[in-house]
């Protein structure tokens, strides 16, 4: 699976790429048939501080799954988004 990273008005540091290739190679174990990841961060314009977006875009045969999540982390917004992305794909595999 081809993991792609795309970040809007920052720059991800080593930790954080570590934990997103950590967490989205283990979607694999849920679907076999992923084709690619595409991975967007991004921070939002609000004085909230829940204000880090993460969204995971997986190509699968047939639609993609798409998920976005926002929380005050990265980590914590991309840990969500993963989590959702796995109860999708083991819908997804049991349907197929």
């Amino acid at each position: 699976m081809k993991i792609t990273v795309q970040s809007i008005g920052l720059t991800p540091h080593e930790p954080l790429e570590t934990h997103i290739d950590k967490k989205v190679t283990k979607l694999e174990t849920f679907y076999d048939k992923i084709h690619e990841c595409k991975v967007f961060l991004k921070v939002e314009n609000t004085s909230d501080r829940a204000n880090k977006t993460a969204e995971v875009i997986l190509a699968v045969p047939g639609e993609d799954i798409v998920v976005k999540k926002t929380s005050t982390t990265f980590e914590e917004s991309l840990d969500l988004c993963v989590d959702a992305a796995k109860k999708l794909l083991i819908k997804k595999k049991e349907l197929a």
